[in-house]
């Protein structure tokens, strides 16, 4: 069984993400790791290059500003890197995730476990998602508890959207046509989270990444920029992180160059979270939560 990891990134350094310690924290589970590389001028290449891994193979690649619409450069970065792998199952990371050591050969032992079962299509990961600072965690119904992030390759899998996610299609001209939907993977669940950085860069890092990031999103106007406010964008609740981050980003995380306190008495509810969250946490799961996979019991 041969496992294939992949990712895609473009000026890494200047968007302040992990993406060096999230591909090596995966490194240990596969067996080849490919990233479509897009034209970067921050030296994001130069860095992979240095890692001097023979298991990293990269893919140059030139983004297409015409697709802004939704997000699709990111699904169209993601699929020239999960095209171009050999293995057996599958294996994204996104350059702002980080695996924990602890964990990251538990998930290749429960992909071999399950590798003859061929009910099982992939697997979902819990998240961790911090936010403001390394010592907080963002646990409001706004964000998302799972997503597939392992998944067999062979059977048409691609990702979509703006690739957060991953579905299996039937014919992939009517997927690159954009007139099939897809069908979600049934997949397991493996209790080993991922460690998601991207709220994590402090006021500056963050607002100039929103900026560049926001563009492609953007019908076409290359000088669109959301708004952003630091003290109030997404803060809604946030708990202590009481865990310990993955080795790969100790110097990170000591390195901390700004202070962000949590201030409930500040927080931003919509009005409908307000309502449902003391709910939701009574009942222990998010009432209409939106799943992109069907889980197997």
């Amino acid at each position: 069984m041969k496992i294939s990891g992949f990712s895609y990134v473009r000026n890494g350094f200047d968007y302040g993400v992990p993406f060096l310690e999230a591909f090596q924290s995966i490194l240990p589970a596969c067996d080849e790791f490919i990233v479509a590389v897009g034209d970067s001028t921050d030296g994001t290449r130069e860095a992979i290059e240095a890692l001097q891994s023979d298991k990293i193979r990269i893919i140059d690649t030139v983004w297409d500003d015409n697709l802004r619409v939704g997000g699709k450069i990111f699904a169209q970065q993601c699929n020239i890197a999960l095209d171009a792998i050999s293995g057996d199952w599958a294996f994204h990371i996104q350059a702002d995730e980080v695996i924990h050591e602890n964990d990251i050969m538990k998930i290749r032992k429960t992909v071999e476990e399950n590798d003859g079962d061929k009910r099982v299509e992939g697997f979902i990961l819990p998240f961790l998602h911090f936010w403001g600072g390394y010592n907080y965690i963002r646990t409001s119904r706004r964000v998302h508890k799972h997503e597939v992030r392992l998944f067999r390759n062979g059977i048409r899998v691609q990702s979509y959207g703006d690739s957060m996610g991953f579905r299996k299609y039937h014919n992939l001209e009517a997927f690159h046509a954009g007139t099939e939907k897809g069908e979600k993977l049934r997949v397991k669940k493996i209790d080993c989270p991922i460690y998601h950085y991207t709220e994590v860069r402090g006021p500056n890092m963050k607002t100039k990444k929103a900026e560049a990031i926001g563009k492609f999103y953007d019908e076409g106007n290359p000088e669109a920029k959301p708004k952003i406010n630091w003290e109030k964008y997404g803060y809604d609740r946030l708990e202590i992180f009481k865990g310990t981050h993955p080795k790969l980003m100790e110097p990170k995380v000591k390195g901390q160059h700004w202070e962000f306190t949590f201030d409930p008495a500040k927080a931003v509810w919509r009005k409908k979270d307000r309502i449902m969250q003391p709910i939701e946490d009574i009942l222990g799961f998010k009432i209409g939560e939106y799943k992109n996979y069907k889980l197997i019991r």
